[in-house]
């Protein structure tokens, strides 16, 4: 049943919920012109994102007491006028861009400064004063101009952020890179009320549903001093998965398959509302209740193209039936989506085309015997909008295509086939699945999953199952991928290494 979505925000707003779709810095409360403040606000750090030749976009939030239940952060409901900066130095003797943002009440006291006017390719730094306080100094970088040619491209991506299961040294070690981005490819938060045996309980100490709930989780994530510096030291783009909301729902679908859709939706509007309150993303990316468009495209000159997935929204359900799992009617990214993606692969002006999205997208077969067994969460569910996606990419003669994956708490290298069951057939592309942050614990180089799919699905070329991210370079000739991992994420301070590498030639779909 599709719900009306305008009803919905009706009743949200009777309700006083405060589902919101409000225009940055309006807000109907009353304002302080000059605040003053005795506890840091600035508890949370700060963060830029999705760069462009000209800008970024800054982000901070207000929160002297950031996980007080209320979800207010210790803000009064109060009008903050909140002044940036943008320097050449980390000193900021050499200020180059400066303004004020009104961080309201209504998006939970956040910033999101939307800075044009800075030089292409081009580091900067940037802070934050309010009153009597100042924030800490973040670093970000400008996009190269989008007819260049820059001689190379650094960036990492990352998945599965769970606090209670590990402690996030994984942050820690990307902030020792030298990047020019940062992906998150989805489960930054998770809903549930895990509280683990290394002193880092869930907040709330239950499953979220609220708008407050979800608030103080996310700020409570954000208290990280890892997490901080990974954030300060680097532009990110991110995009979601399921855990910021629900555990594998589909669009307006709950796990639960007895709940409604309407009281779903209406978390999925507290969830999707506190997502954007403590992301870097631009005003374009408000929610409209339980509505608001998270995929979008980042270039980086001519050398590479970011296509930035949603795989939750507008999916549709999930399902076991041999039926459904075969109608070509059902998809993973939605009708409008599909179109924006193929389209803009069609017309890329990058060496590059990367899809960075949230989950499994090669044939992951757990059988090693003649049956299958394969997952309906991911794209192996959706397997005719999977081949619609393979088979454009053949028929328009799009190339360099790389796809970039989270969710699945492990590492994985596979060639993109357009006939899996046909080891001969055209490929089409790599896939790049990144493991976990902190999510399943420990991990190993090897588990009983990882046995399964090697044996299974020939186009599969690695695996590992320990904690970490991927590090990327391309340039003209080749993209390199560095799989880096840590021994244990349930101790601090273990180190980083690089387990495995992997390069795909321009022009040469597949692995080298």
């Amino acid at each position: 049943m599709r719900i009306d979505r305008r009803q919905l925000l009706t009743l949200a707003g009777a309700s006083g919920v405060g589902l919101a779709a409000t225009v940055a810095g309006v807000s109907t409360a009353p304002a302080l012109a000059d605040p003053k403040h005795h506890v840091d606000p600035f508890t949370l750090g700060v963060a830029s994102g999705d760069p462009q030749p000209d800008g970024v976009v800054l982000w901070t939030r207000l929160a002297p007491d950031p996980v007080v239940a209320d979800g207010l952060g210790g803000m009064s409901r109060h009008v903050v006028p909140v002044r940036w900066e943008v320097a050449e130095d980390e000193r900021f003797r050499h200020v180059v861009k400066h303004g004020v943002e009104r961080a309201t009440p209504e998006l939970g006291h956040s910033v999101h400064a939307e800075v044009h006017g800075l030089r292409a390719d081009r580091e900067y730094f940037f802070r934050f004063r309010t009153g009597n306080a100042v924030s800490p100094v973040g670093r970000t970088r400008t996009a190269p101009s989008f007819l260049s040619k820059p001689r190379e491209l650094a960036f990492a991506f990352v998945s599965c952020s769970n606090y209670p299961t590990g402690h996030f040294t994984a942050y820690r070690h990307l902030a020792e890179e030298e990047l020019d981005l940062v992906l998150h490819l989805g489960d930054y938060i998770y809903e549930g009320p895990a509280a683990g045996t290394l002193g880092r309980a869930h907040l709330p100490a239950a499953e979220i549903f609220s708008l407050a709930d979800y608030r103080v989780r996310h700020a409570q994530y954000k208290t990280d001093p890892d997490l901080q510096l990974a954030h300060a030291r680097f532009p990110w783009a991110v995009t979601w998965d399921d855990h910021e909301v629900e555990n594998n729902y589909a669009d307006e679908i709950s796990e639960d398959a007895a709940q409604d859709p309407e009281p779903f939706l209406r978390r999925r509007a507290a969830a999707y509302q506190a997502y954007y309150e403590h992301m870097p993303l631009r005003r374009s990316q408000v929610p409209h209740g339980p509505d608001m468009r998270i995929y979008r495209r980042l270039r980086y000159g001519r050398l590479a193209e970011f296509n930035m997935l949603d795989g939750r929204q507008y999916r549709s359900d999930q399902t076991t039936d041999p039926a459904q799992l075969d109608d070509p009617a059902r998809s993973m990214l939605g009708a409008e989506q599909e179109k924006w993606l193929i389209d803009g692969l069609s017309h890329s002006a990058g060496t590059w085309n990367i899809l960075a999205q949230q989950t499994v997208m090669a044939k992951a077969d757990r059988d090693p015997g003649p049956g299958e067994i394969l997952p309906n969460d991911n794209w192996n569910g959706y397997e005719p909008a999977r081949q619609r996606l393979f088979d454009d990419v053949a028929r328009r003669r799009i190339e360099n295509m790389v796809v970039v994956t989270g969710d699945a708490h492990c590492s994985m290298v596979a060639d993109l086939k357009q006939n899996f069951d046909d080891p001969s057939s055209r490929t089409v592309g790599v896939e790049f699945l990144g493991t976990s942050v902190t999510s399943g614990g420990d991990g190993a180089p090897m588990d009983q999953r990882g046995t399964e799919w090697l044996a299974s699905n020939p186009h599969m070329k690695f695996y590992d199952a320990r904690r970490g991210y991927v590090r990327v370079t391309a340039d003209n000739r080749e993209l390199r991928t560095d799989y880096r991992a840590v021994p244990a994420v349930t101790t601090p301070d273990a180190p980083v290494s690089t387990i495995a590498s992997f390069v795909v030639e321009d022009g040469r779909p597949g692995i080298a």
